[in-house]
């Protein structure tokens, strides 16, 4: 779905739908509203994602309209009222198999090897049948009545539609038999309903378990915390932590907020974000997240960011879009399933006219029966569930891991990516360079490193940082700047104390032509040479000497790209570094094709040179300047040098340092697909297999209701093999 700026975002929680059409018809009706921008609803999660503007439409306003369709909606987070959809469907099914078995038992004598059963004369009785299919046909099975008459009335048809009309027909021919003394089938339409019930409550219960665990991270949220107010504490709920406030990070407990340590020192657990086991040491000045676990002692920290704007929350939000959006696959199926129910109502007409008239002419009895089986055999349900149910698992378990989807499409790409290009500073590198050495033109060292550092305090870059970093460590008194701007890609420049400072990289100190002394351009080849990083510096125009970095490769990108080349993946290294340290860099790594001294757009352009020869394009950046590429890219990788920078950029946001993410990403996307793959064969083969046999008469009706409510548990279950697989081959990787 495509995001809309300035749109606000709700998400829902959906009960009542029955098949995907549902969920089509929730999206049609919805889209069409003054006011929404966009919508996707997800059958499988029983979900939906709605982008609205909210000076023309209202929440209350949106969910109104659901109900009006026949479904009931909440907003996340809120307890839904009455009688639960688990609650009452586990009731219906319980009640219907009670009352279906006594239809069941007369058919005893029917089979050979089940006639020494007795069967008491009162089950024979056509009153007695008759009254109990009553009870299941339209009391338990009011529902699909209701839902198919709120289908109907939009001018669609679901599964509802099939079993209302389905079994309807049954118990009426029943009827019909039964006041003509002709053989009873009541239990057709009851056994169907019955299955019907058990297979929906089978699925889900199959998917309510893949949501709450996917779910789980969350669970894990404080539910209150202790405010530090001069010499007093006070213990609130954490809905009424405001920013700014004092909060007290007790050991062994989630932290209540995302906020800044102002007081003690401690390691925490982040594995619930980064899925990293080690705890990390924290200390004054450092930033930690709600949610994360405090050990050893407690700190006292101030709140940055609360409730729905914690980093947890928002991670919690993305994942949620992810499982409501659709994959191409999930779209392709969903146009299938809007033509399935038609199709199925015209070939079940279609096979009462071919007994009627060529098969048994005249026998309208044996017509109806083999037509209601048609009818009765087809089943939507489990193509609509065979994307969807994968893409949730898949989703939740790489949030948990620290990989984010910001769309599910994605994950499907990235199953067929065959080509990575990978940013070298925070993405093959630490992203945390640190300066090495200052060549001055004129003056001391600490002179232009004081300047610099007063330019650079607008900046976020990496080398900004580390410019910053060794004037607090030196103990420079840096002044104030004005008039910052940035050249992306390139350099910045700032007044300083009324000079003119510039810094920036080769490429842009030719730009500006300045002319380095012999000693700094000496000093540039030689820190070149060894793989560290130059930027030049510029007083008033004039090149007033360089800086050096060293950004060392992390020690786990070997490892990961020797995996993406094994998984058949080419890596390829575009840096806007100097030739000499990109290709040290990517020695070090295992690369061997290099782009080296590239501006942002030239990497946007790398990627759809790529594009356009065929290939499927990753792309993999900080974040900060690749967020033209990661755009480009068929998948954008976000790498965590800031979580919140990489929230915003990319289709996946890895939210821990280092590429094996990445790997853990790919495997896990292609056993999706492969799933996905099995999933549709399993709906695709019992529609092709079934149907026949119901339509030439190698199926009874309640055999076909039954096979019909079977073929979607048996997706979800395959759905949930997924699982295992995916748990194995993370333990395979190590982790």
């Amino acid at each position: 779905m495509t995001e809309h700026p300035g749109a606000d975002v709700l998400d829902l929680r959906i009960q009542g739908m029955s098949c995907t059409a549902c969920a089509s018809r929730i999206e049609k009706a919805i889209g069409k509203m003054k006011g929404v921008l966009g919508i996707t609803v997800h059958y499988a999660g029983k979900s939906a994602n709605i982008q609205y503007a909210p000076d023309v439409i209202t929440p209350a306003g949106i969910i109104e309209r659901i109900g009006q369709l026949g479904f009931q909606a909440v907003p996340f987070g809120r307890a839904q009222s009455g009688l639960s959809e688990m609650a009452s469907l586990r009731l219906r099914v319980i009640v219907s198999v009670l009352l279906t078995l006594p239809l069941l038992w007369p058919m005893a004598h029917h089979f050979t090897f089940m006639r020494g059963i007795p069967v008491p004369l009162a089950l024979q009785e056509p009153l007695l049948q008759f009254a109990l299919a009553s009870i299941v046909q339209f009391f338990i099975g009011m529902p699909f009545y209701f839902n198919a008459y709120f289908a109907l009335r939009e001018r669609t048809a679901n599964m509802d539609v099939l079993v209302a009309v389905g079994t309807t027909a049954a118990f009426g021919y029943s009827y019909y038999a039964m006041m003509k003394g002709l053989p009873l089938y009541f239990e057709t339409s009851a056994v169907v309903i019955a299955a019907v019930l058990l297979g929906k409550l089978l699925e889900a219960s199959a998917a309510e378990r893949v949501m709450h665990e996917n779910e789980a991270f969350t669970m894990l949220l404080a539910k209150d915390a202790v405010v530090v107010r001069g010499v007093l504490r006070e213990r609130i709920p954490v809905e009424r932590i405001r920013p700014g406030e004092l909060l007290l990070a007790e050991p062994g407990v989630p932290v209540p907020a995302d906020g800044i340590v102002i007081e003690g020192d401690a390691s925490v657990d982040e594995s619930l974000l980064t899925g990293e086991s080690m705890p990390i040491a924290k200390g004054a000045g450092d930033y930690v997240y709600a949610g994360t676990i405090v050990h050893d002692s407690g700190m006292l920290i101030r709140a940055a960011a609360v409730g729905g704007g914690t980093m947890l929350s928002r991670i919690a939000a993305l994942t949620r879009q992810a499982q409501s959006t659709k994959s191409s696959i999930g779209r392709k199926v969903d146009r299938l399933a809007a033509v399935f129910v038609p199709t199925m109502l015209g070939l079940s007409a279609g096979t009462l006219l071919l007994w009627l008239l060529v098969i048994k002419p005249g026998d309208a009895g044996a017509a109806a029966v083999h037509a209601l089986a048609v009818l009765l055999a087809a089943c939507p349900c489990a193509l609509g569930l065979a994307a969807p149910i994968s893409l949730v698992l898949a989703s939740g378990k790489l949030a948990r891991r620290g990989i984010v989807l910001k769309e599910a499409e994605a994950l499907e790409r990235l199953a067929q990516l065959d080509i990575i290009v990978l940013d070298k500073t925070g993405t093959l590198t630490e992203g945390r360079p640190a300066l090495t050495g200052i060549s001055a033109a004129c003056g001391s060292p600490s002179s232009l490193l004081r300047l610099a550092a007063a330019a650079e305090a607008g900046a976020r870059h990496p080398f900004a940082l580390a410019i910053m970093d060794a004037a607090r460590r030196r103990r420079i008194d840096v002044p104030e700047a004005t008039a910052f701007k940035s050249e992306l890609g390139k350099g910045i420049h700032a007044k300083v104390e009324g000079k003119r400072v510039e810094l920036g990289n080769s490429r842009y100190a030719a730009e500006q032509g300045w002319e380095p002394s012999r000693m700094t351009s000496m000093f540039a080849a030689d820190k070149e040479k060894s793989g560290e990083t130059v930027i030049y510096a510029a007083v008033d125009g004039e090149c007033a000497g360089a800086f050096s970095f060293a950004d060392s490769v992390k020690s786990s990108s070997p490892k990961a790209v020797r995996a993406l080349q094994k998984a058949g993946i080419s890596v390829l290294l575009a840096t806007g570094d100097h030739t000499c340290a990109a290709e040290h860099a990517a020695r070090a790594a295992g690369i061997s094709v290099v782009h080296a001294g590239m501006l942002p757009e030239d990497k946007t352009e790398l990627i759809r040179r790529l594009q356009r020869e065929g290939r499927v394009v990753g792309m993999a950046g900080d974040g900060w300047n690749d967020a033209p590429a990661l755009a480009a890219a068929d998948v954008g990788i976000a790498m965590a040098s800031s979580m919140d920078a990489a929230l915003s950029a990319g289709h996946i946001t890895l939210l821990r340092p280092g590429l094996t993410g990445i790997c853990e990403a790919l495997s896990i996307s292609r056993l999706t697909v492969r799933n996905i793959r099995q999933n549709l064969g399993f709906a695709f083969m019992y529609n092709a297999i079934v149907i026949p046999f119901a339509a030439f008469g190698g199926l009874r009706p309640w055999m076909a209701g039954t096979a019909m409510a079977l073929s979607s548990v048996s997706v979800v279950c395959n759905a949930l093999r997924l699982n295992r697989q995916m748990r194995r081959v993370l333990q395979d990787k190590g982790n």
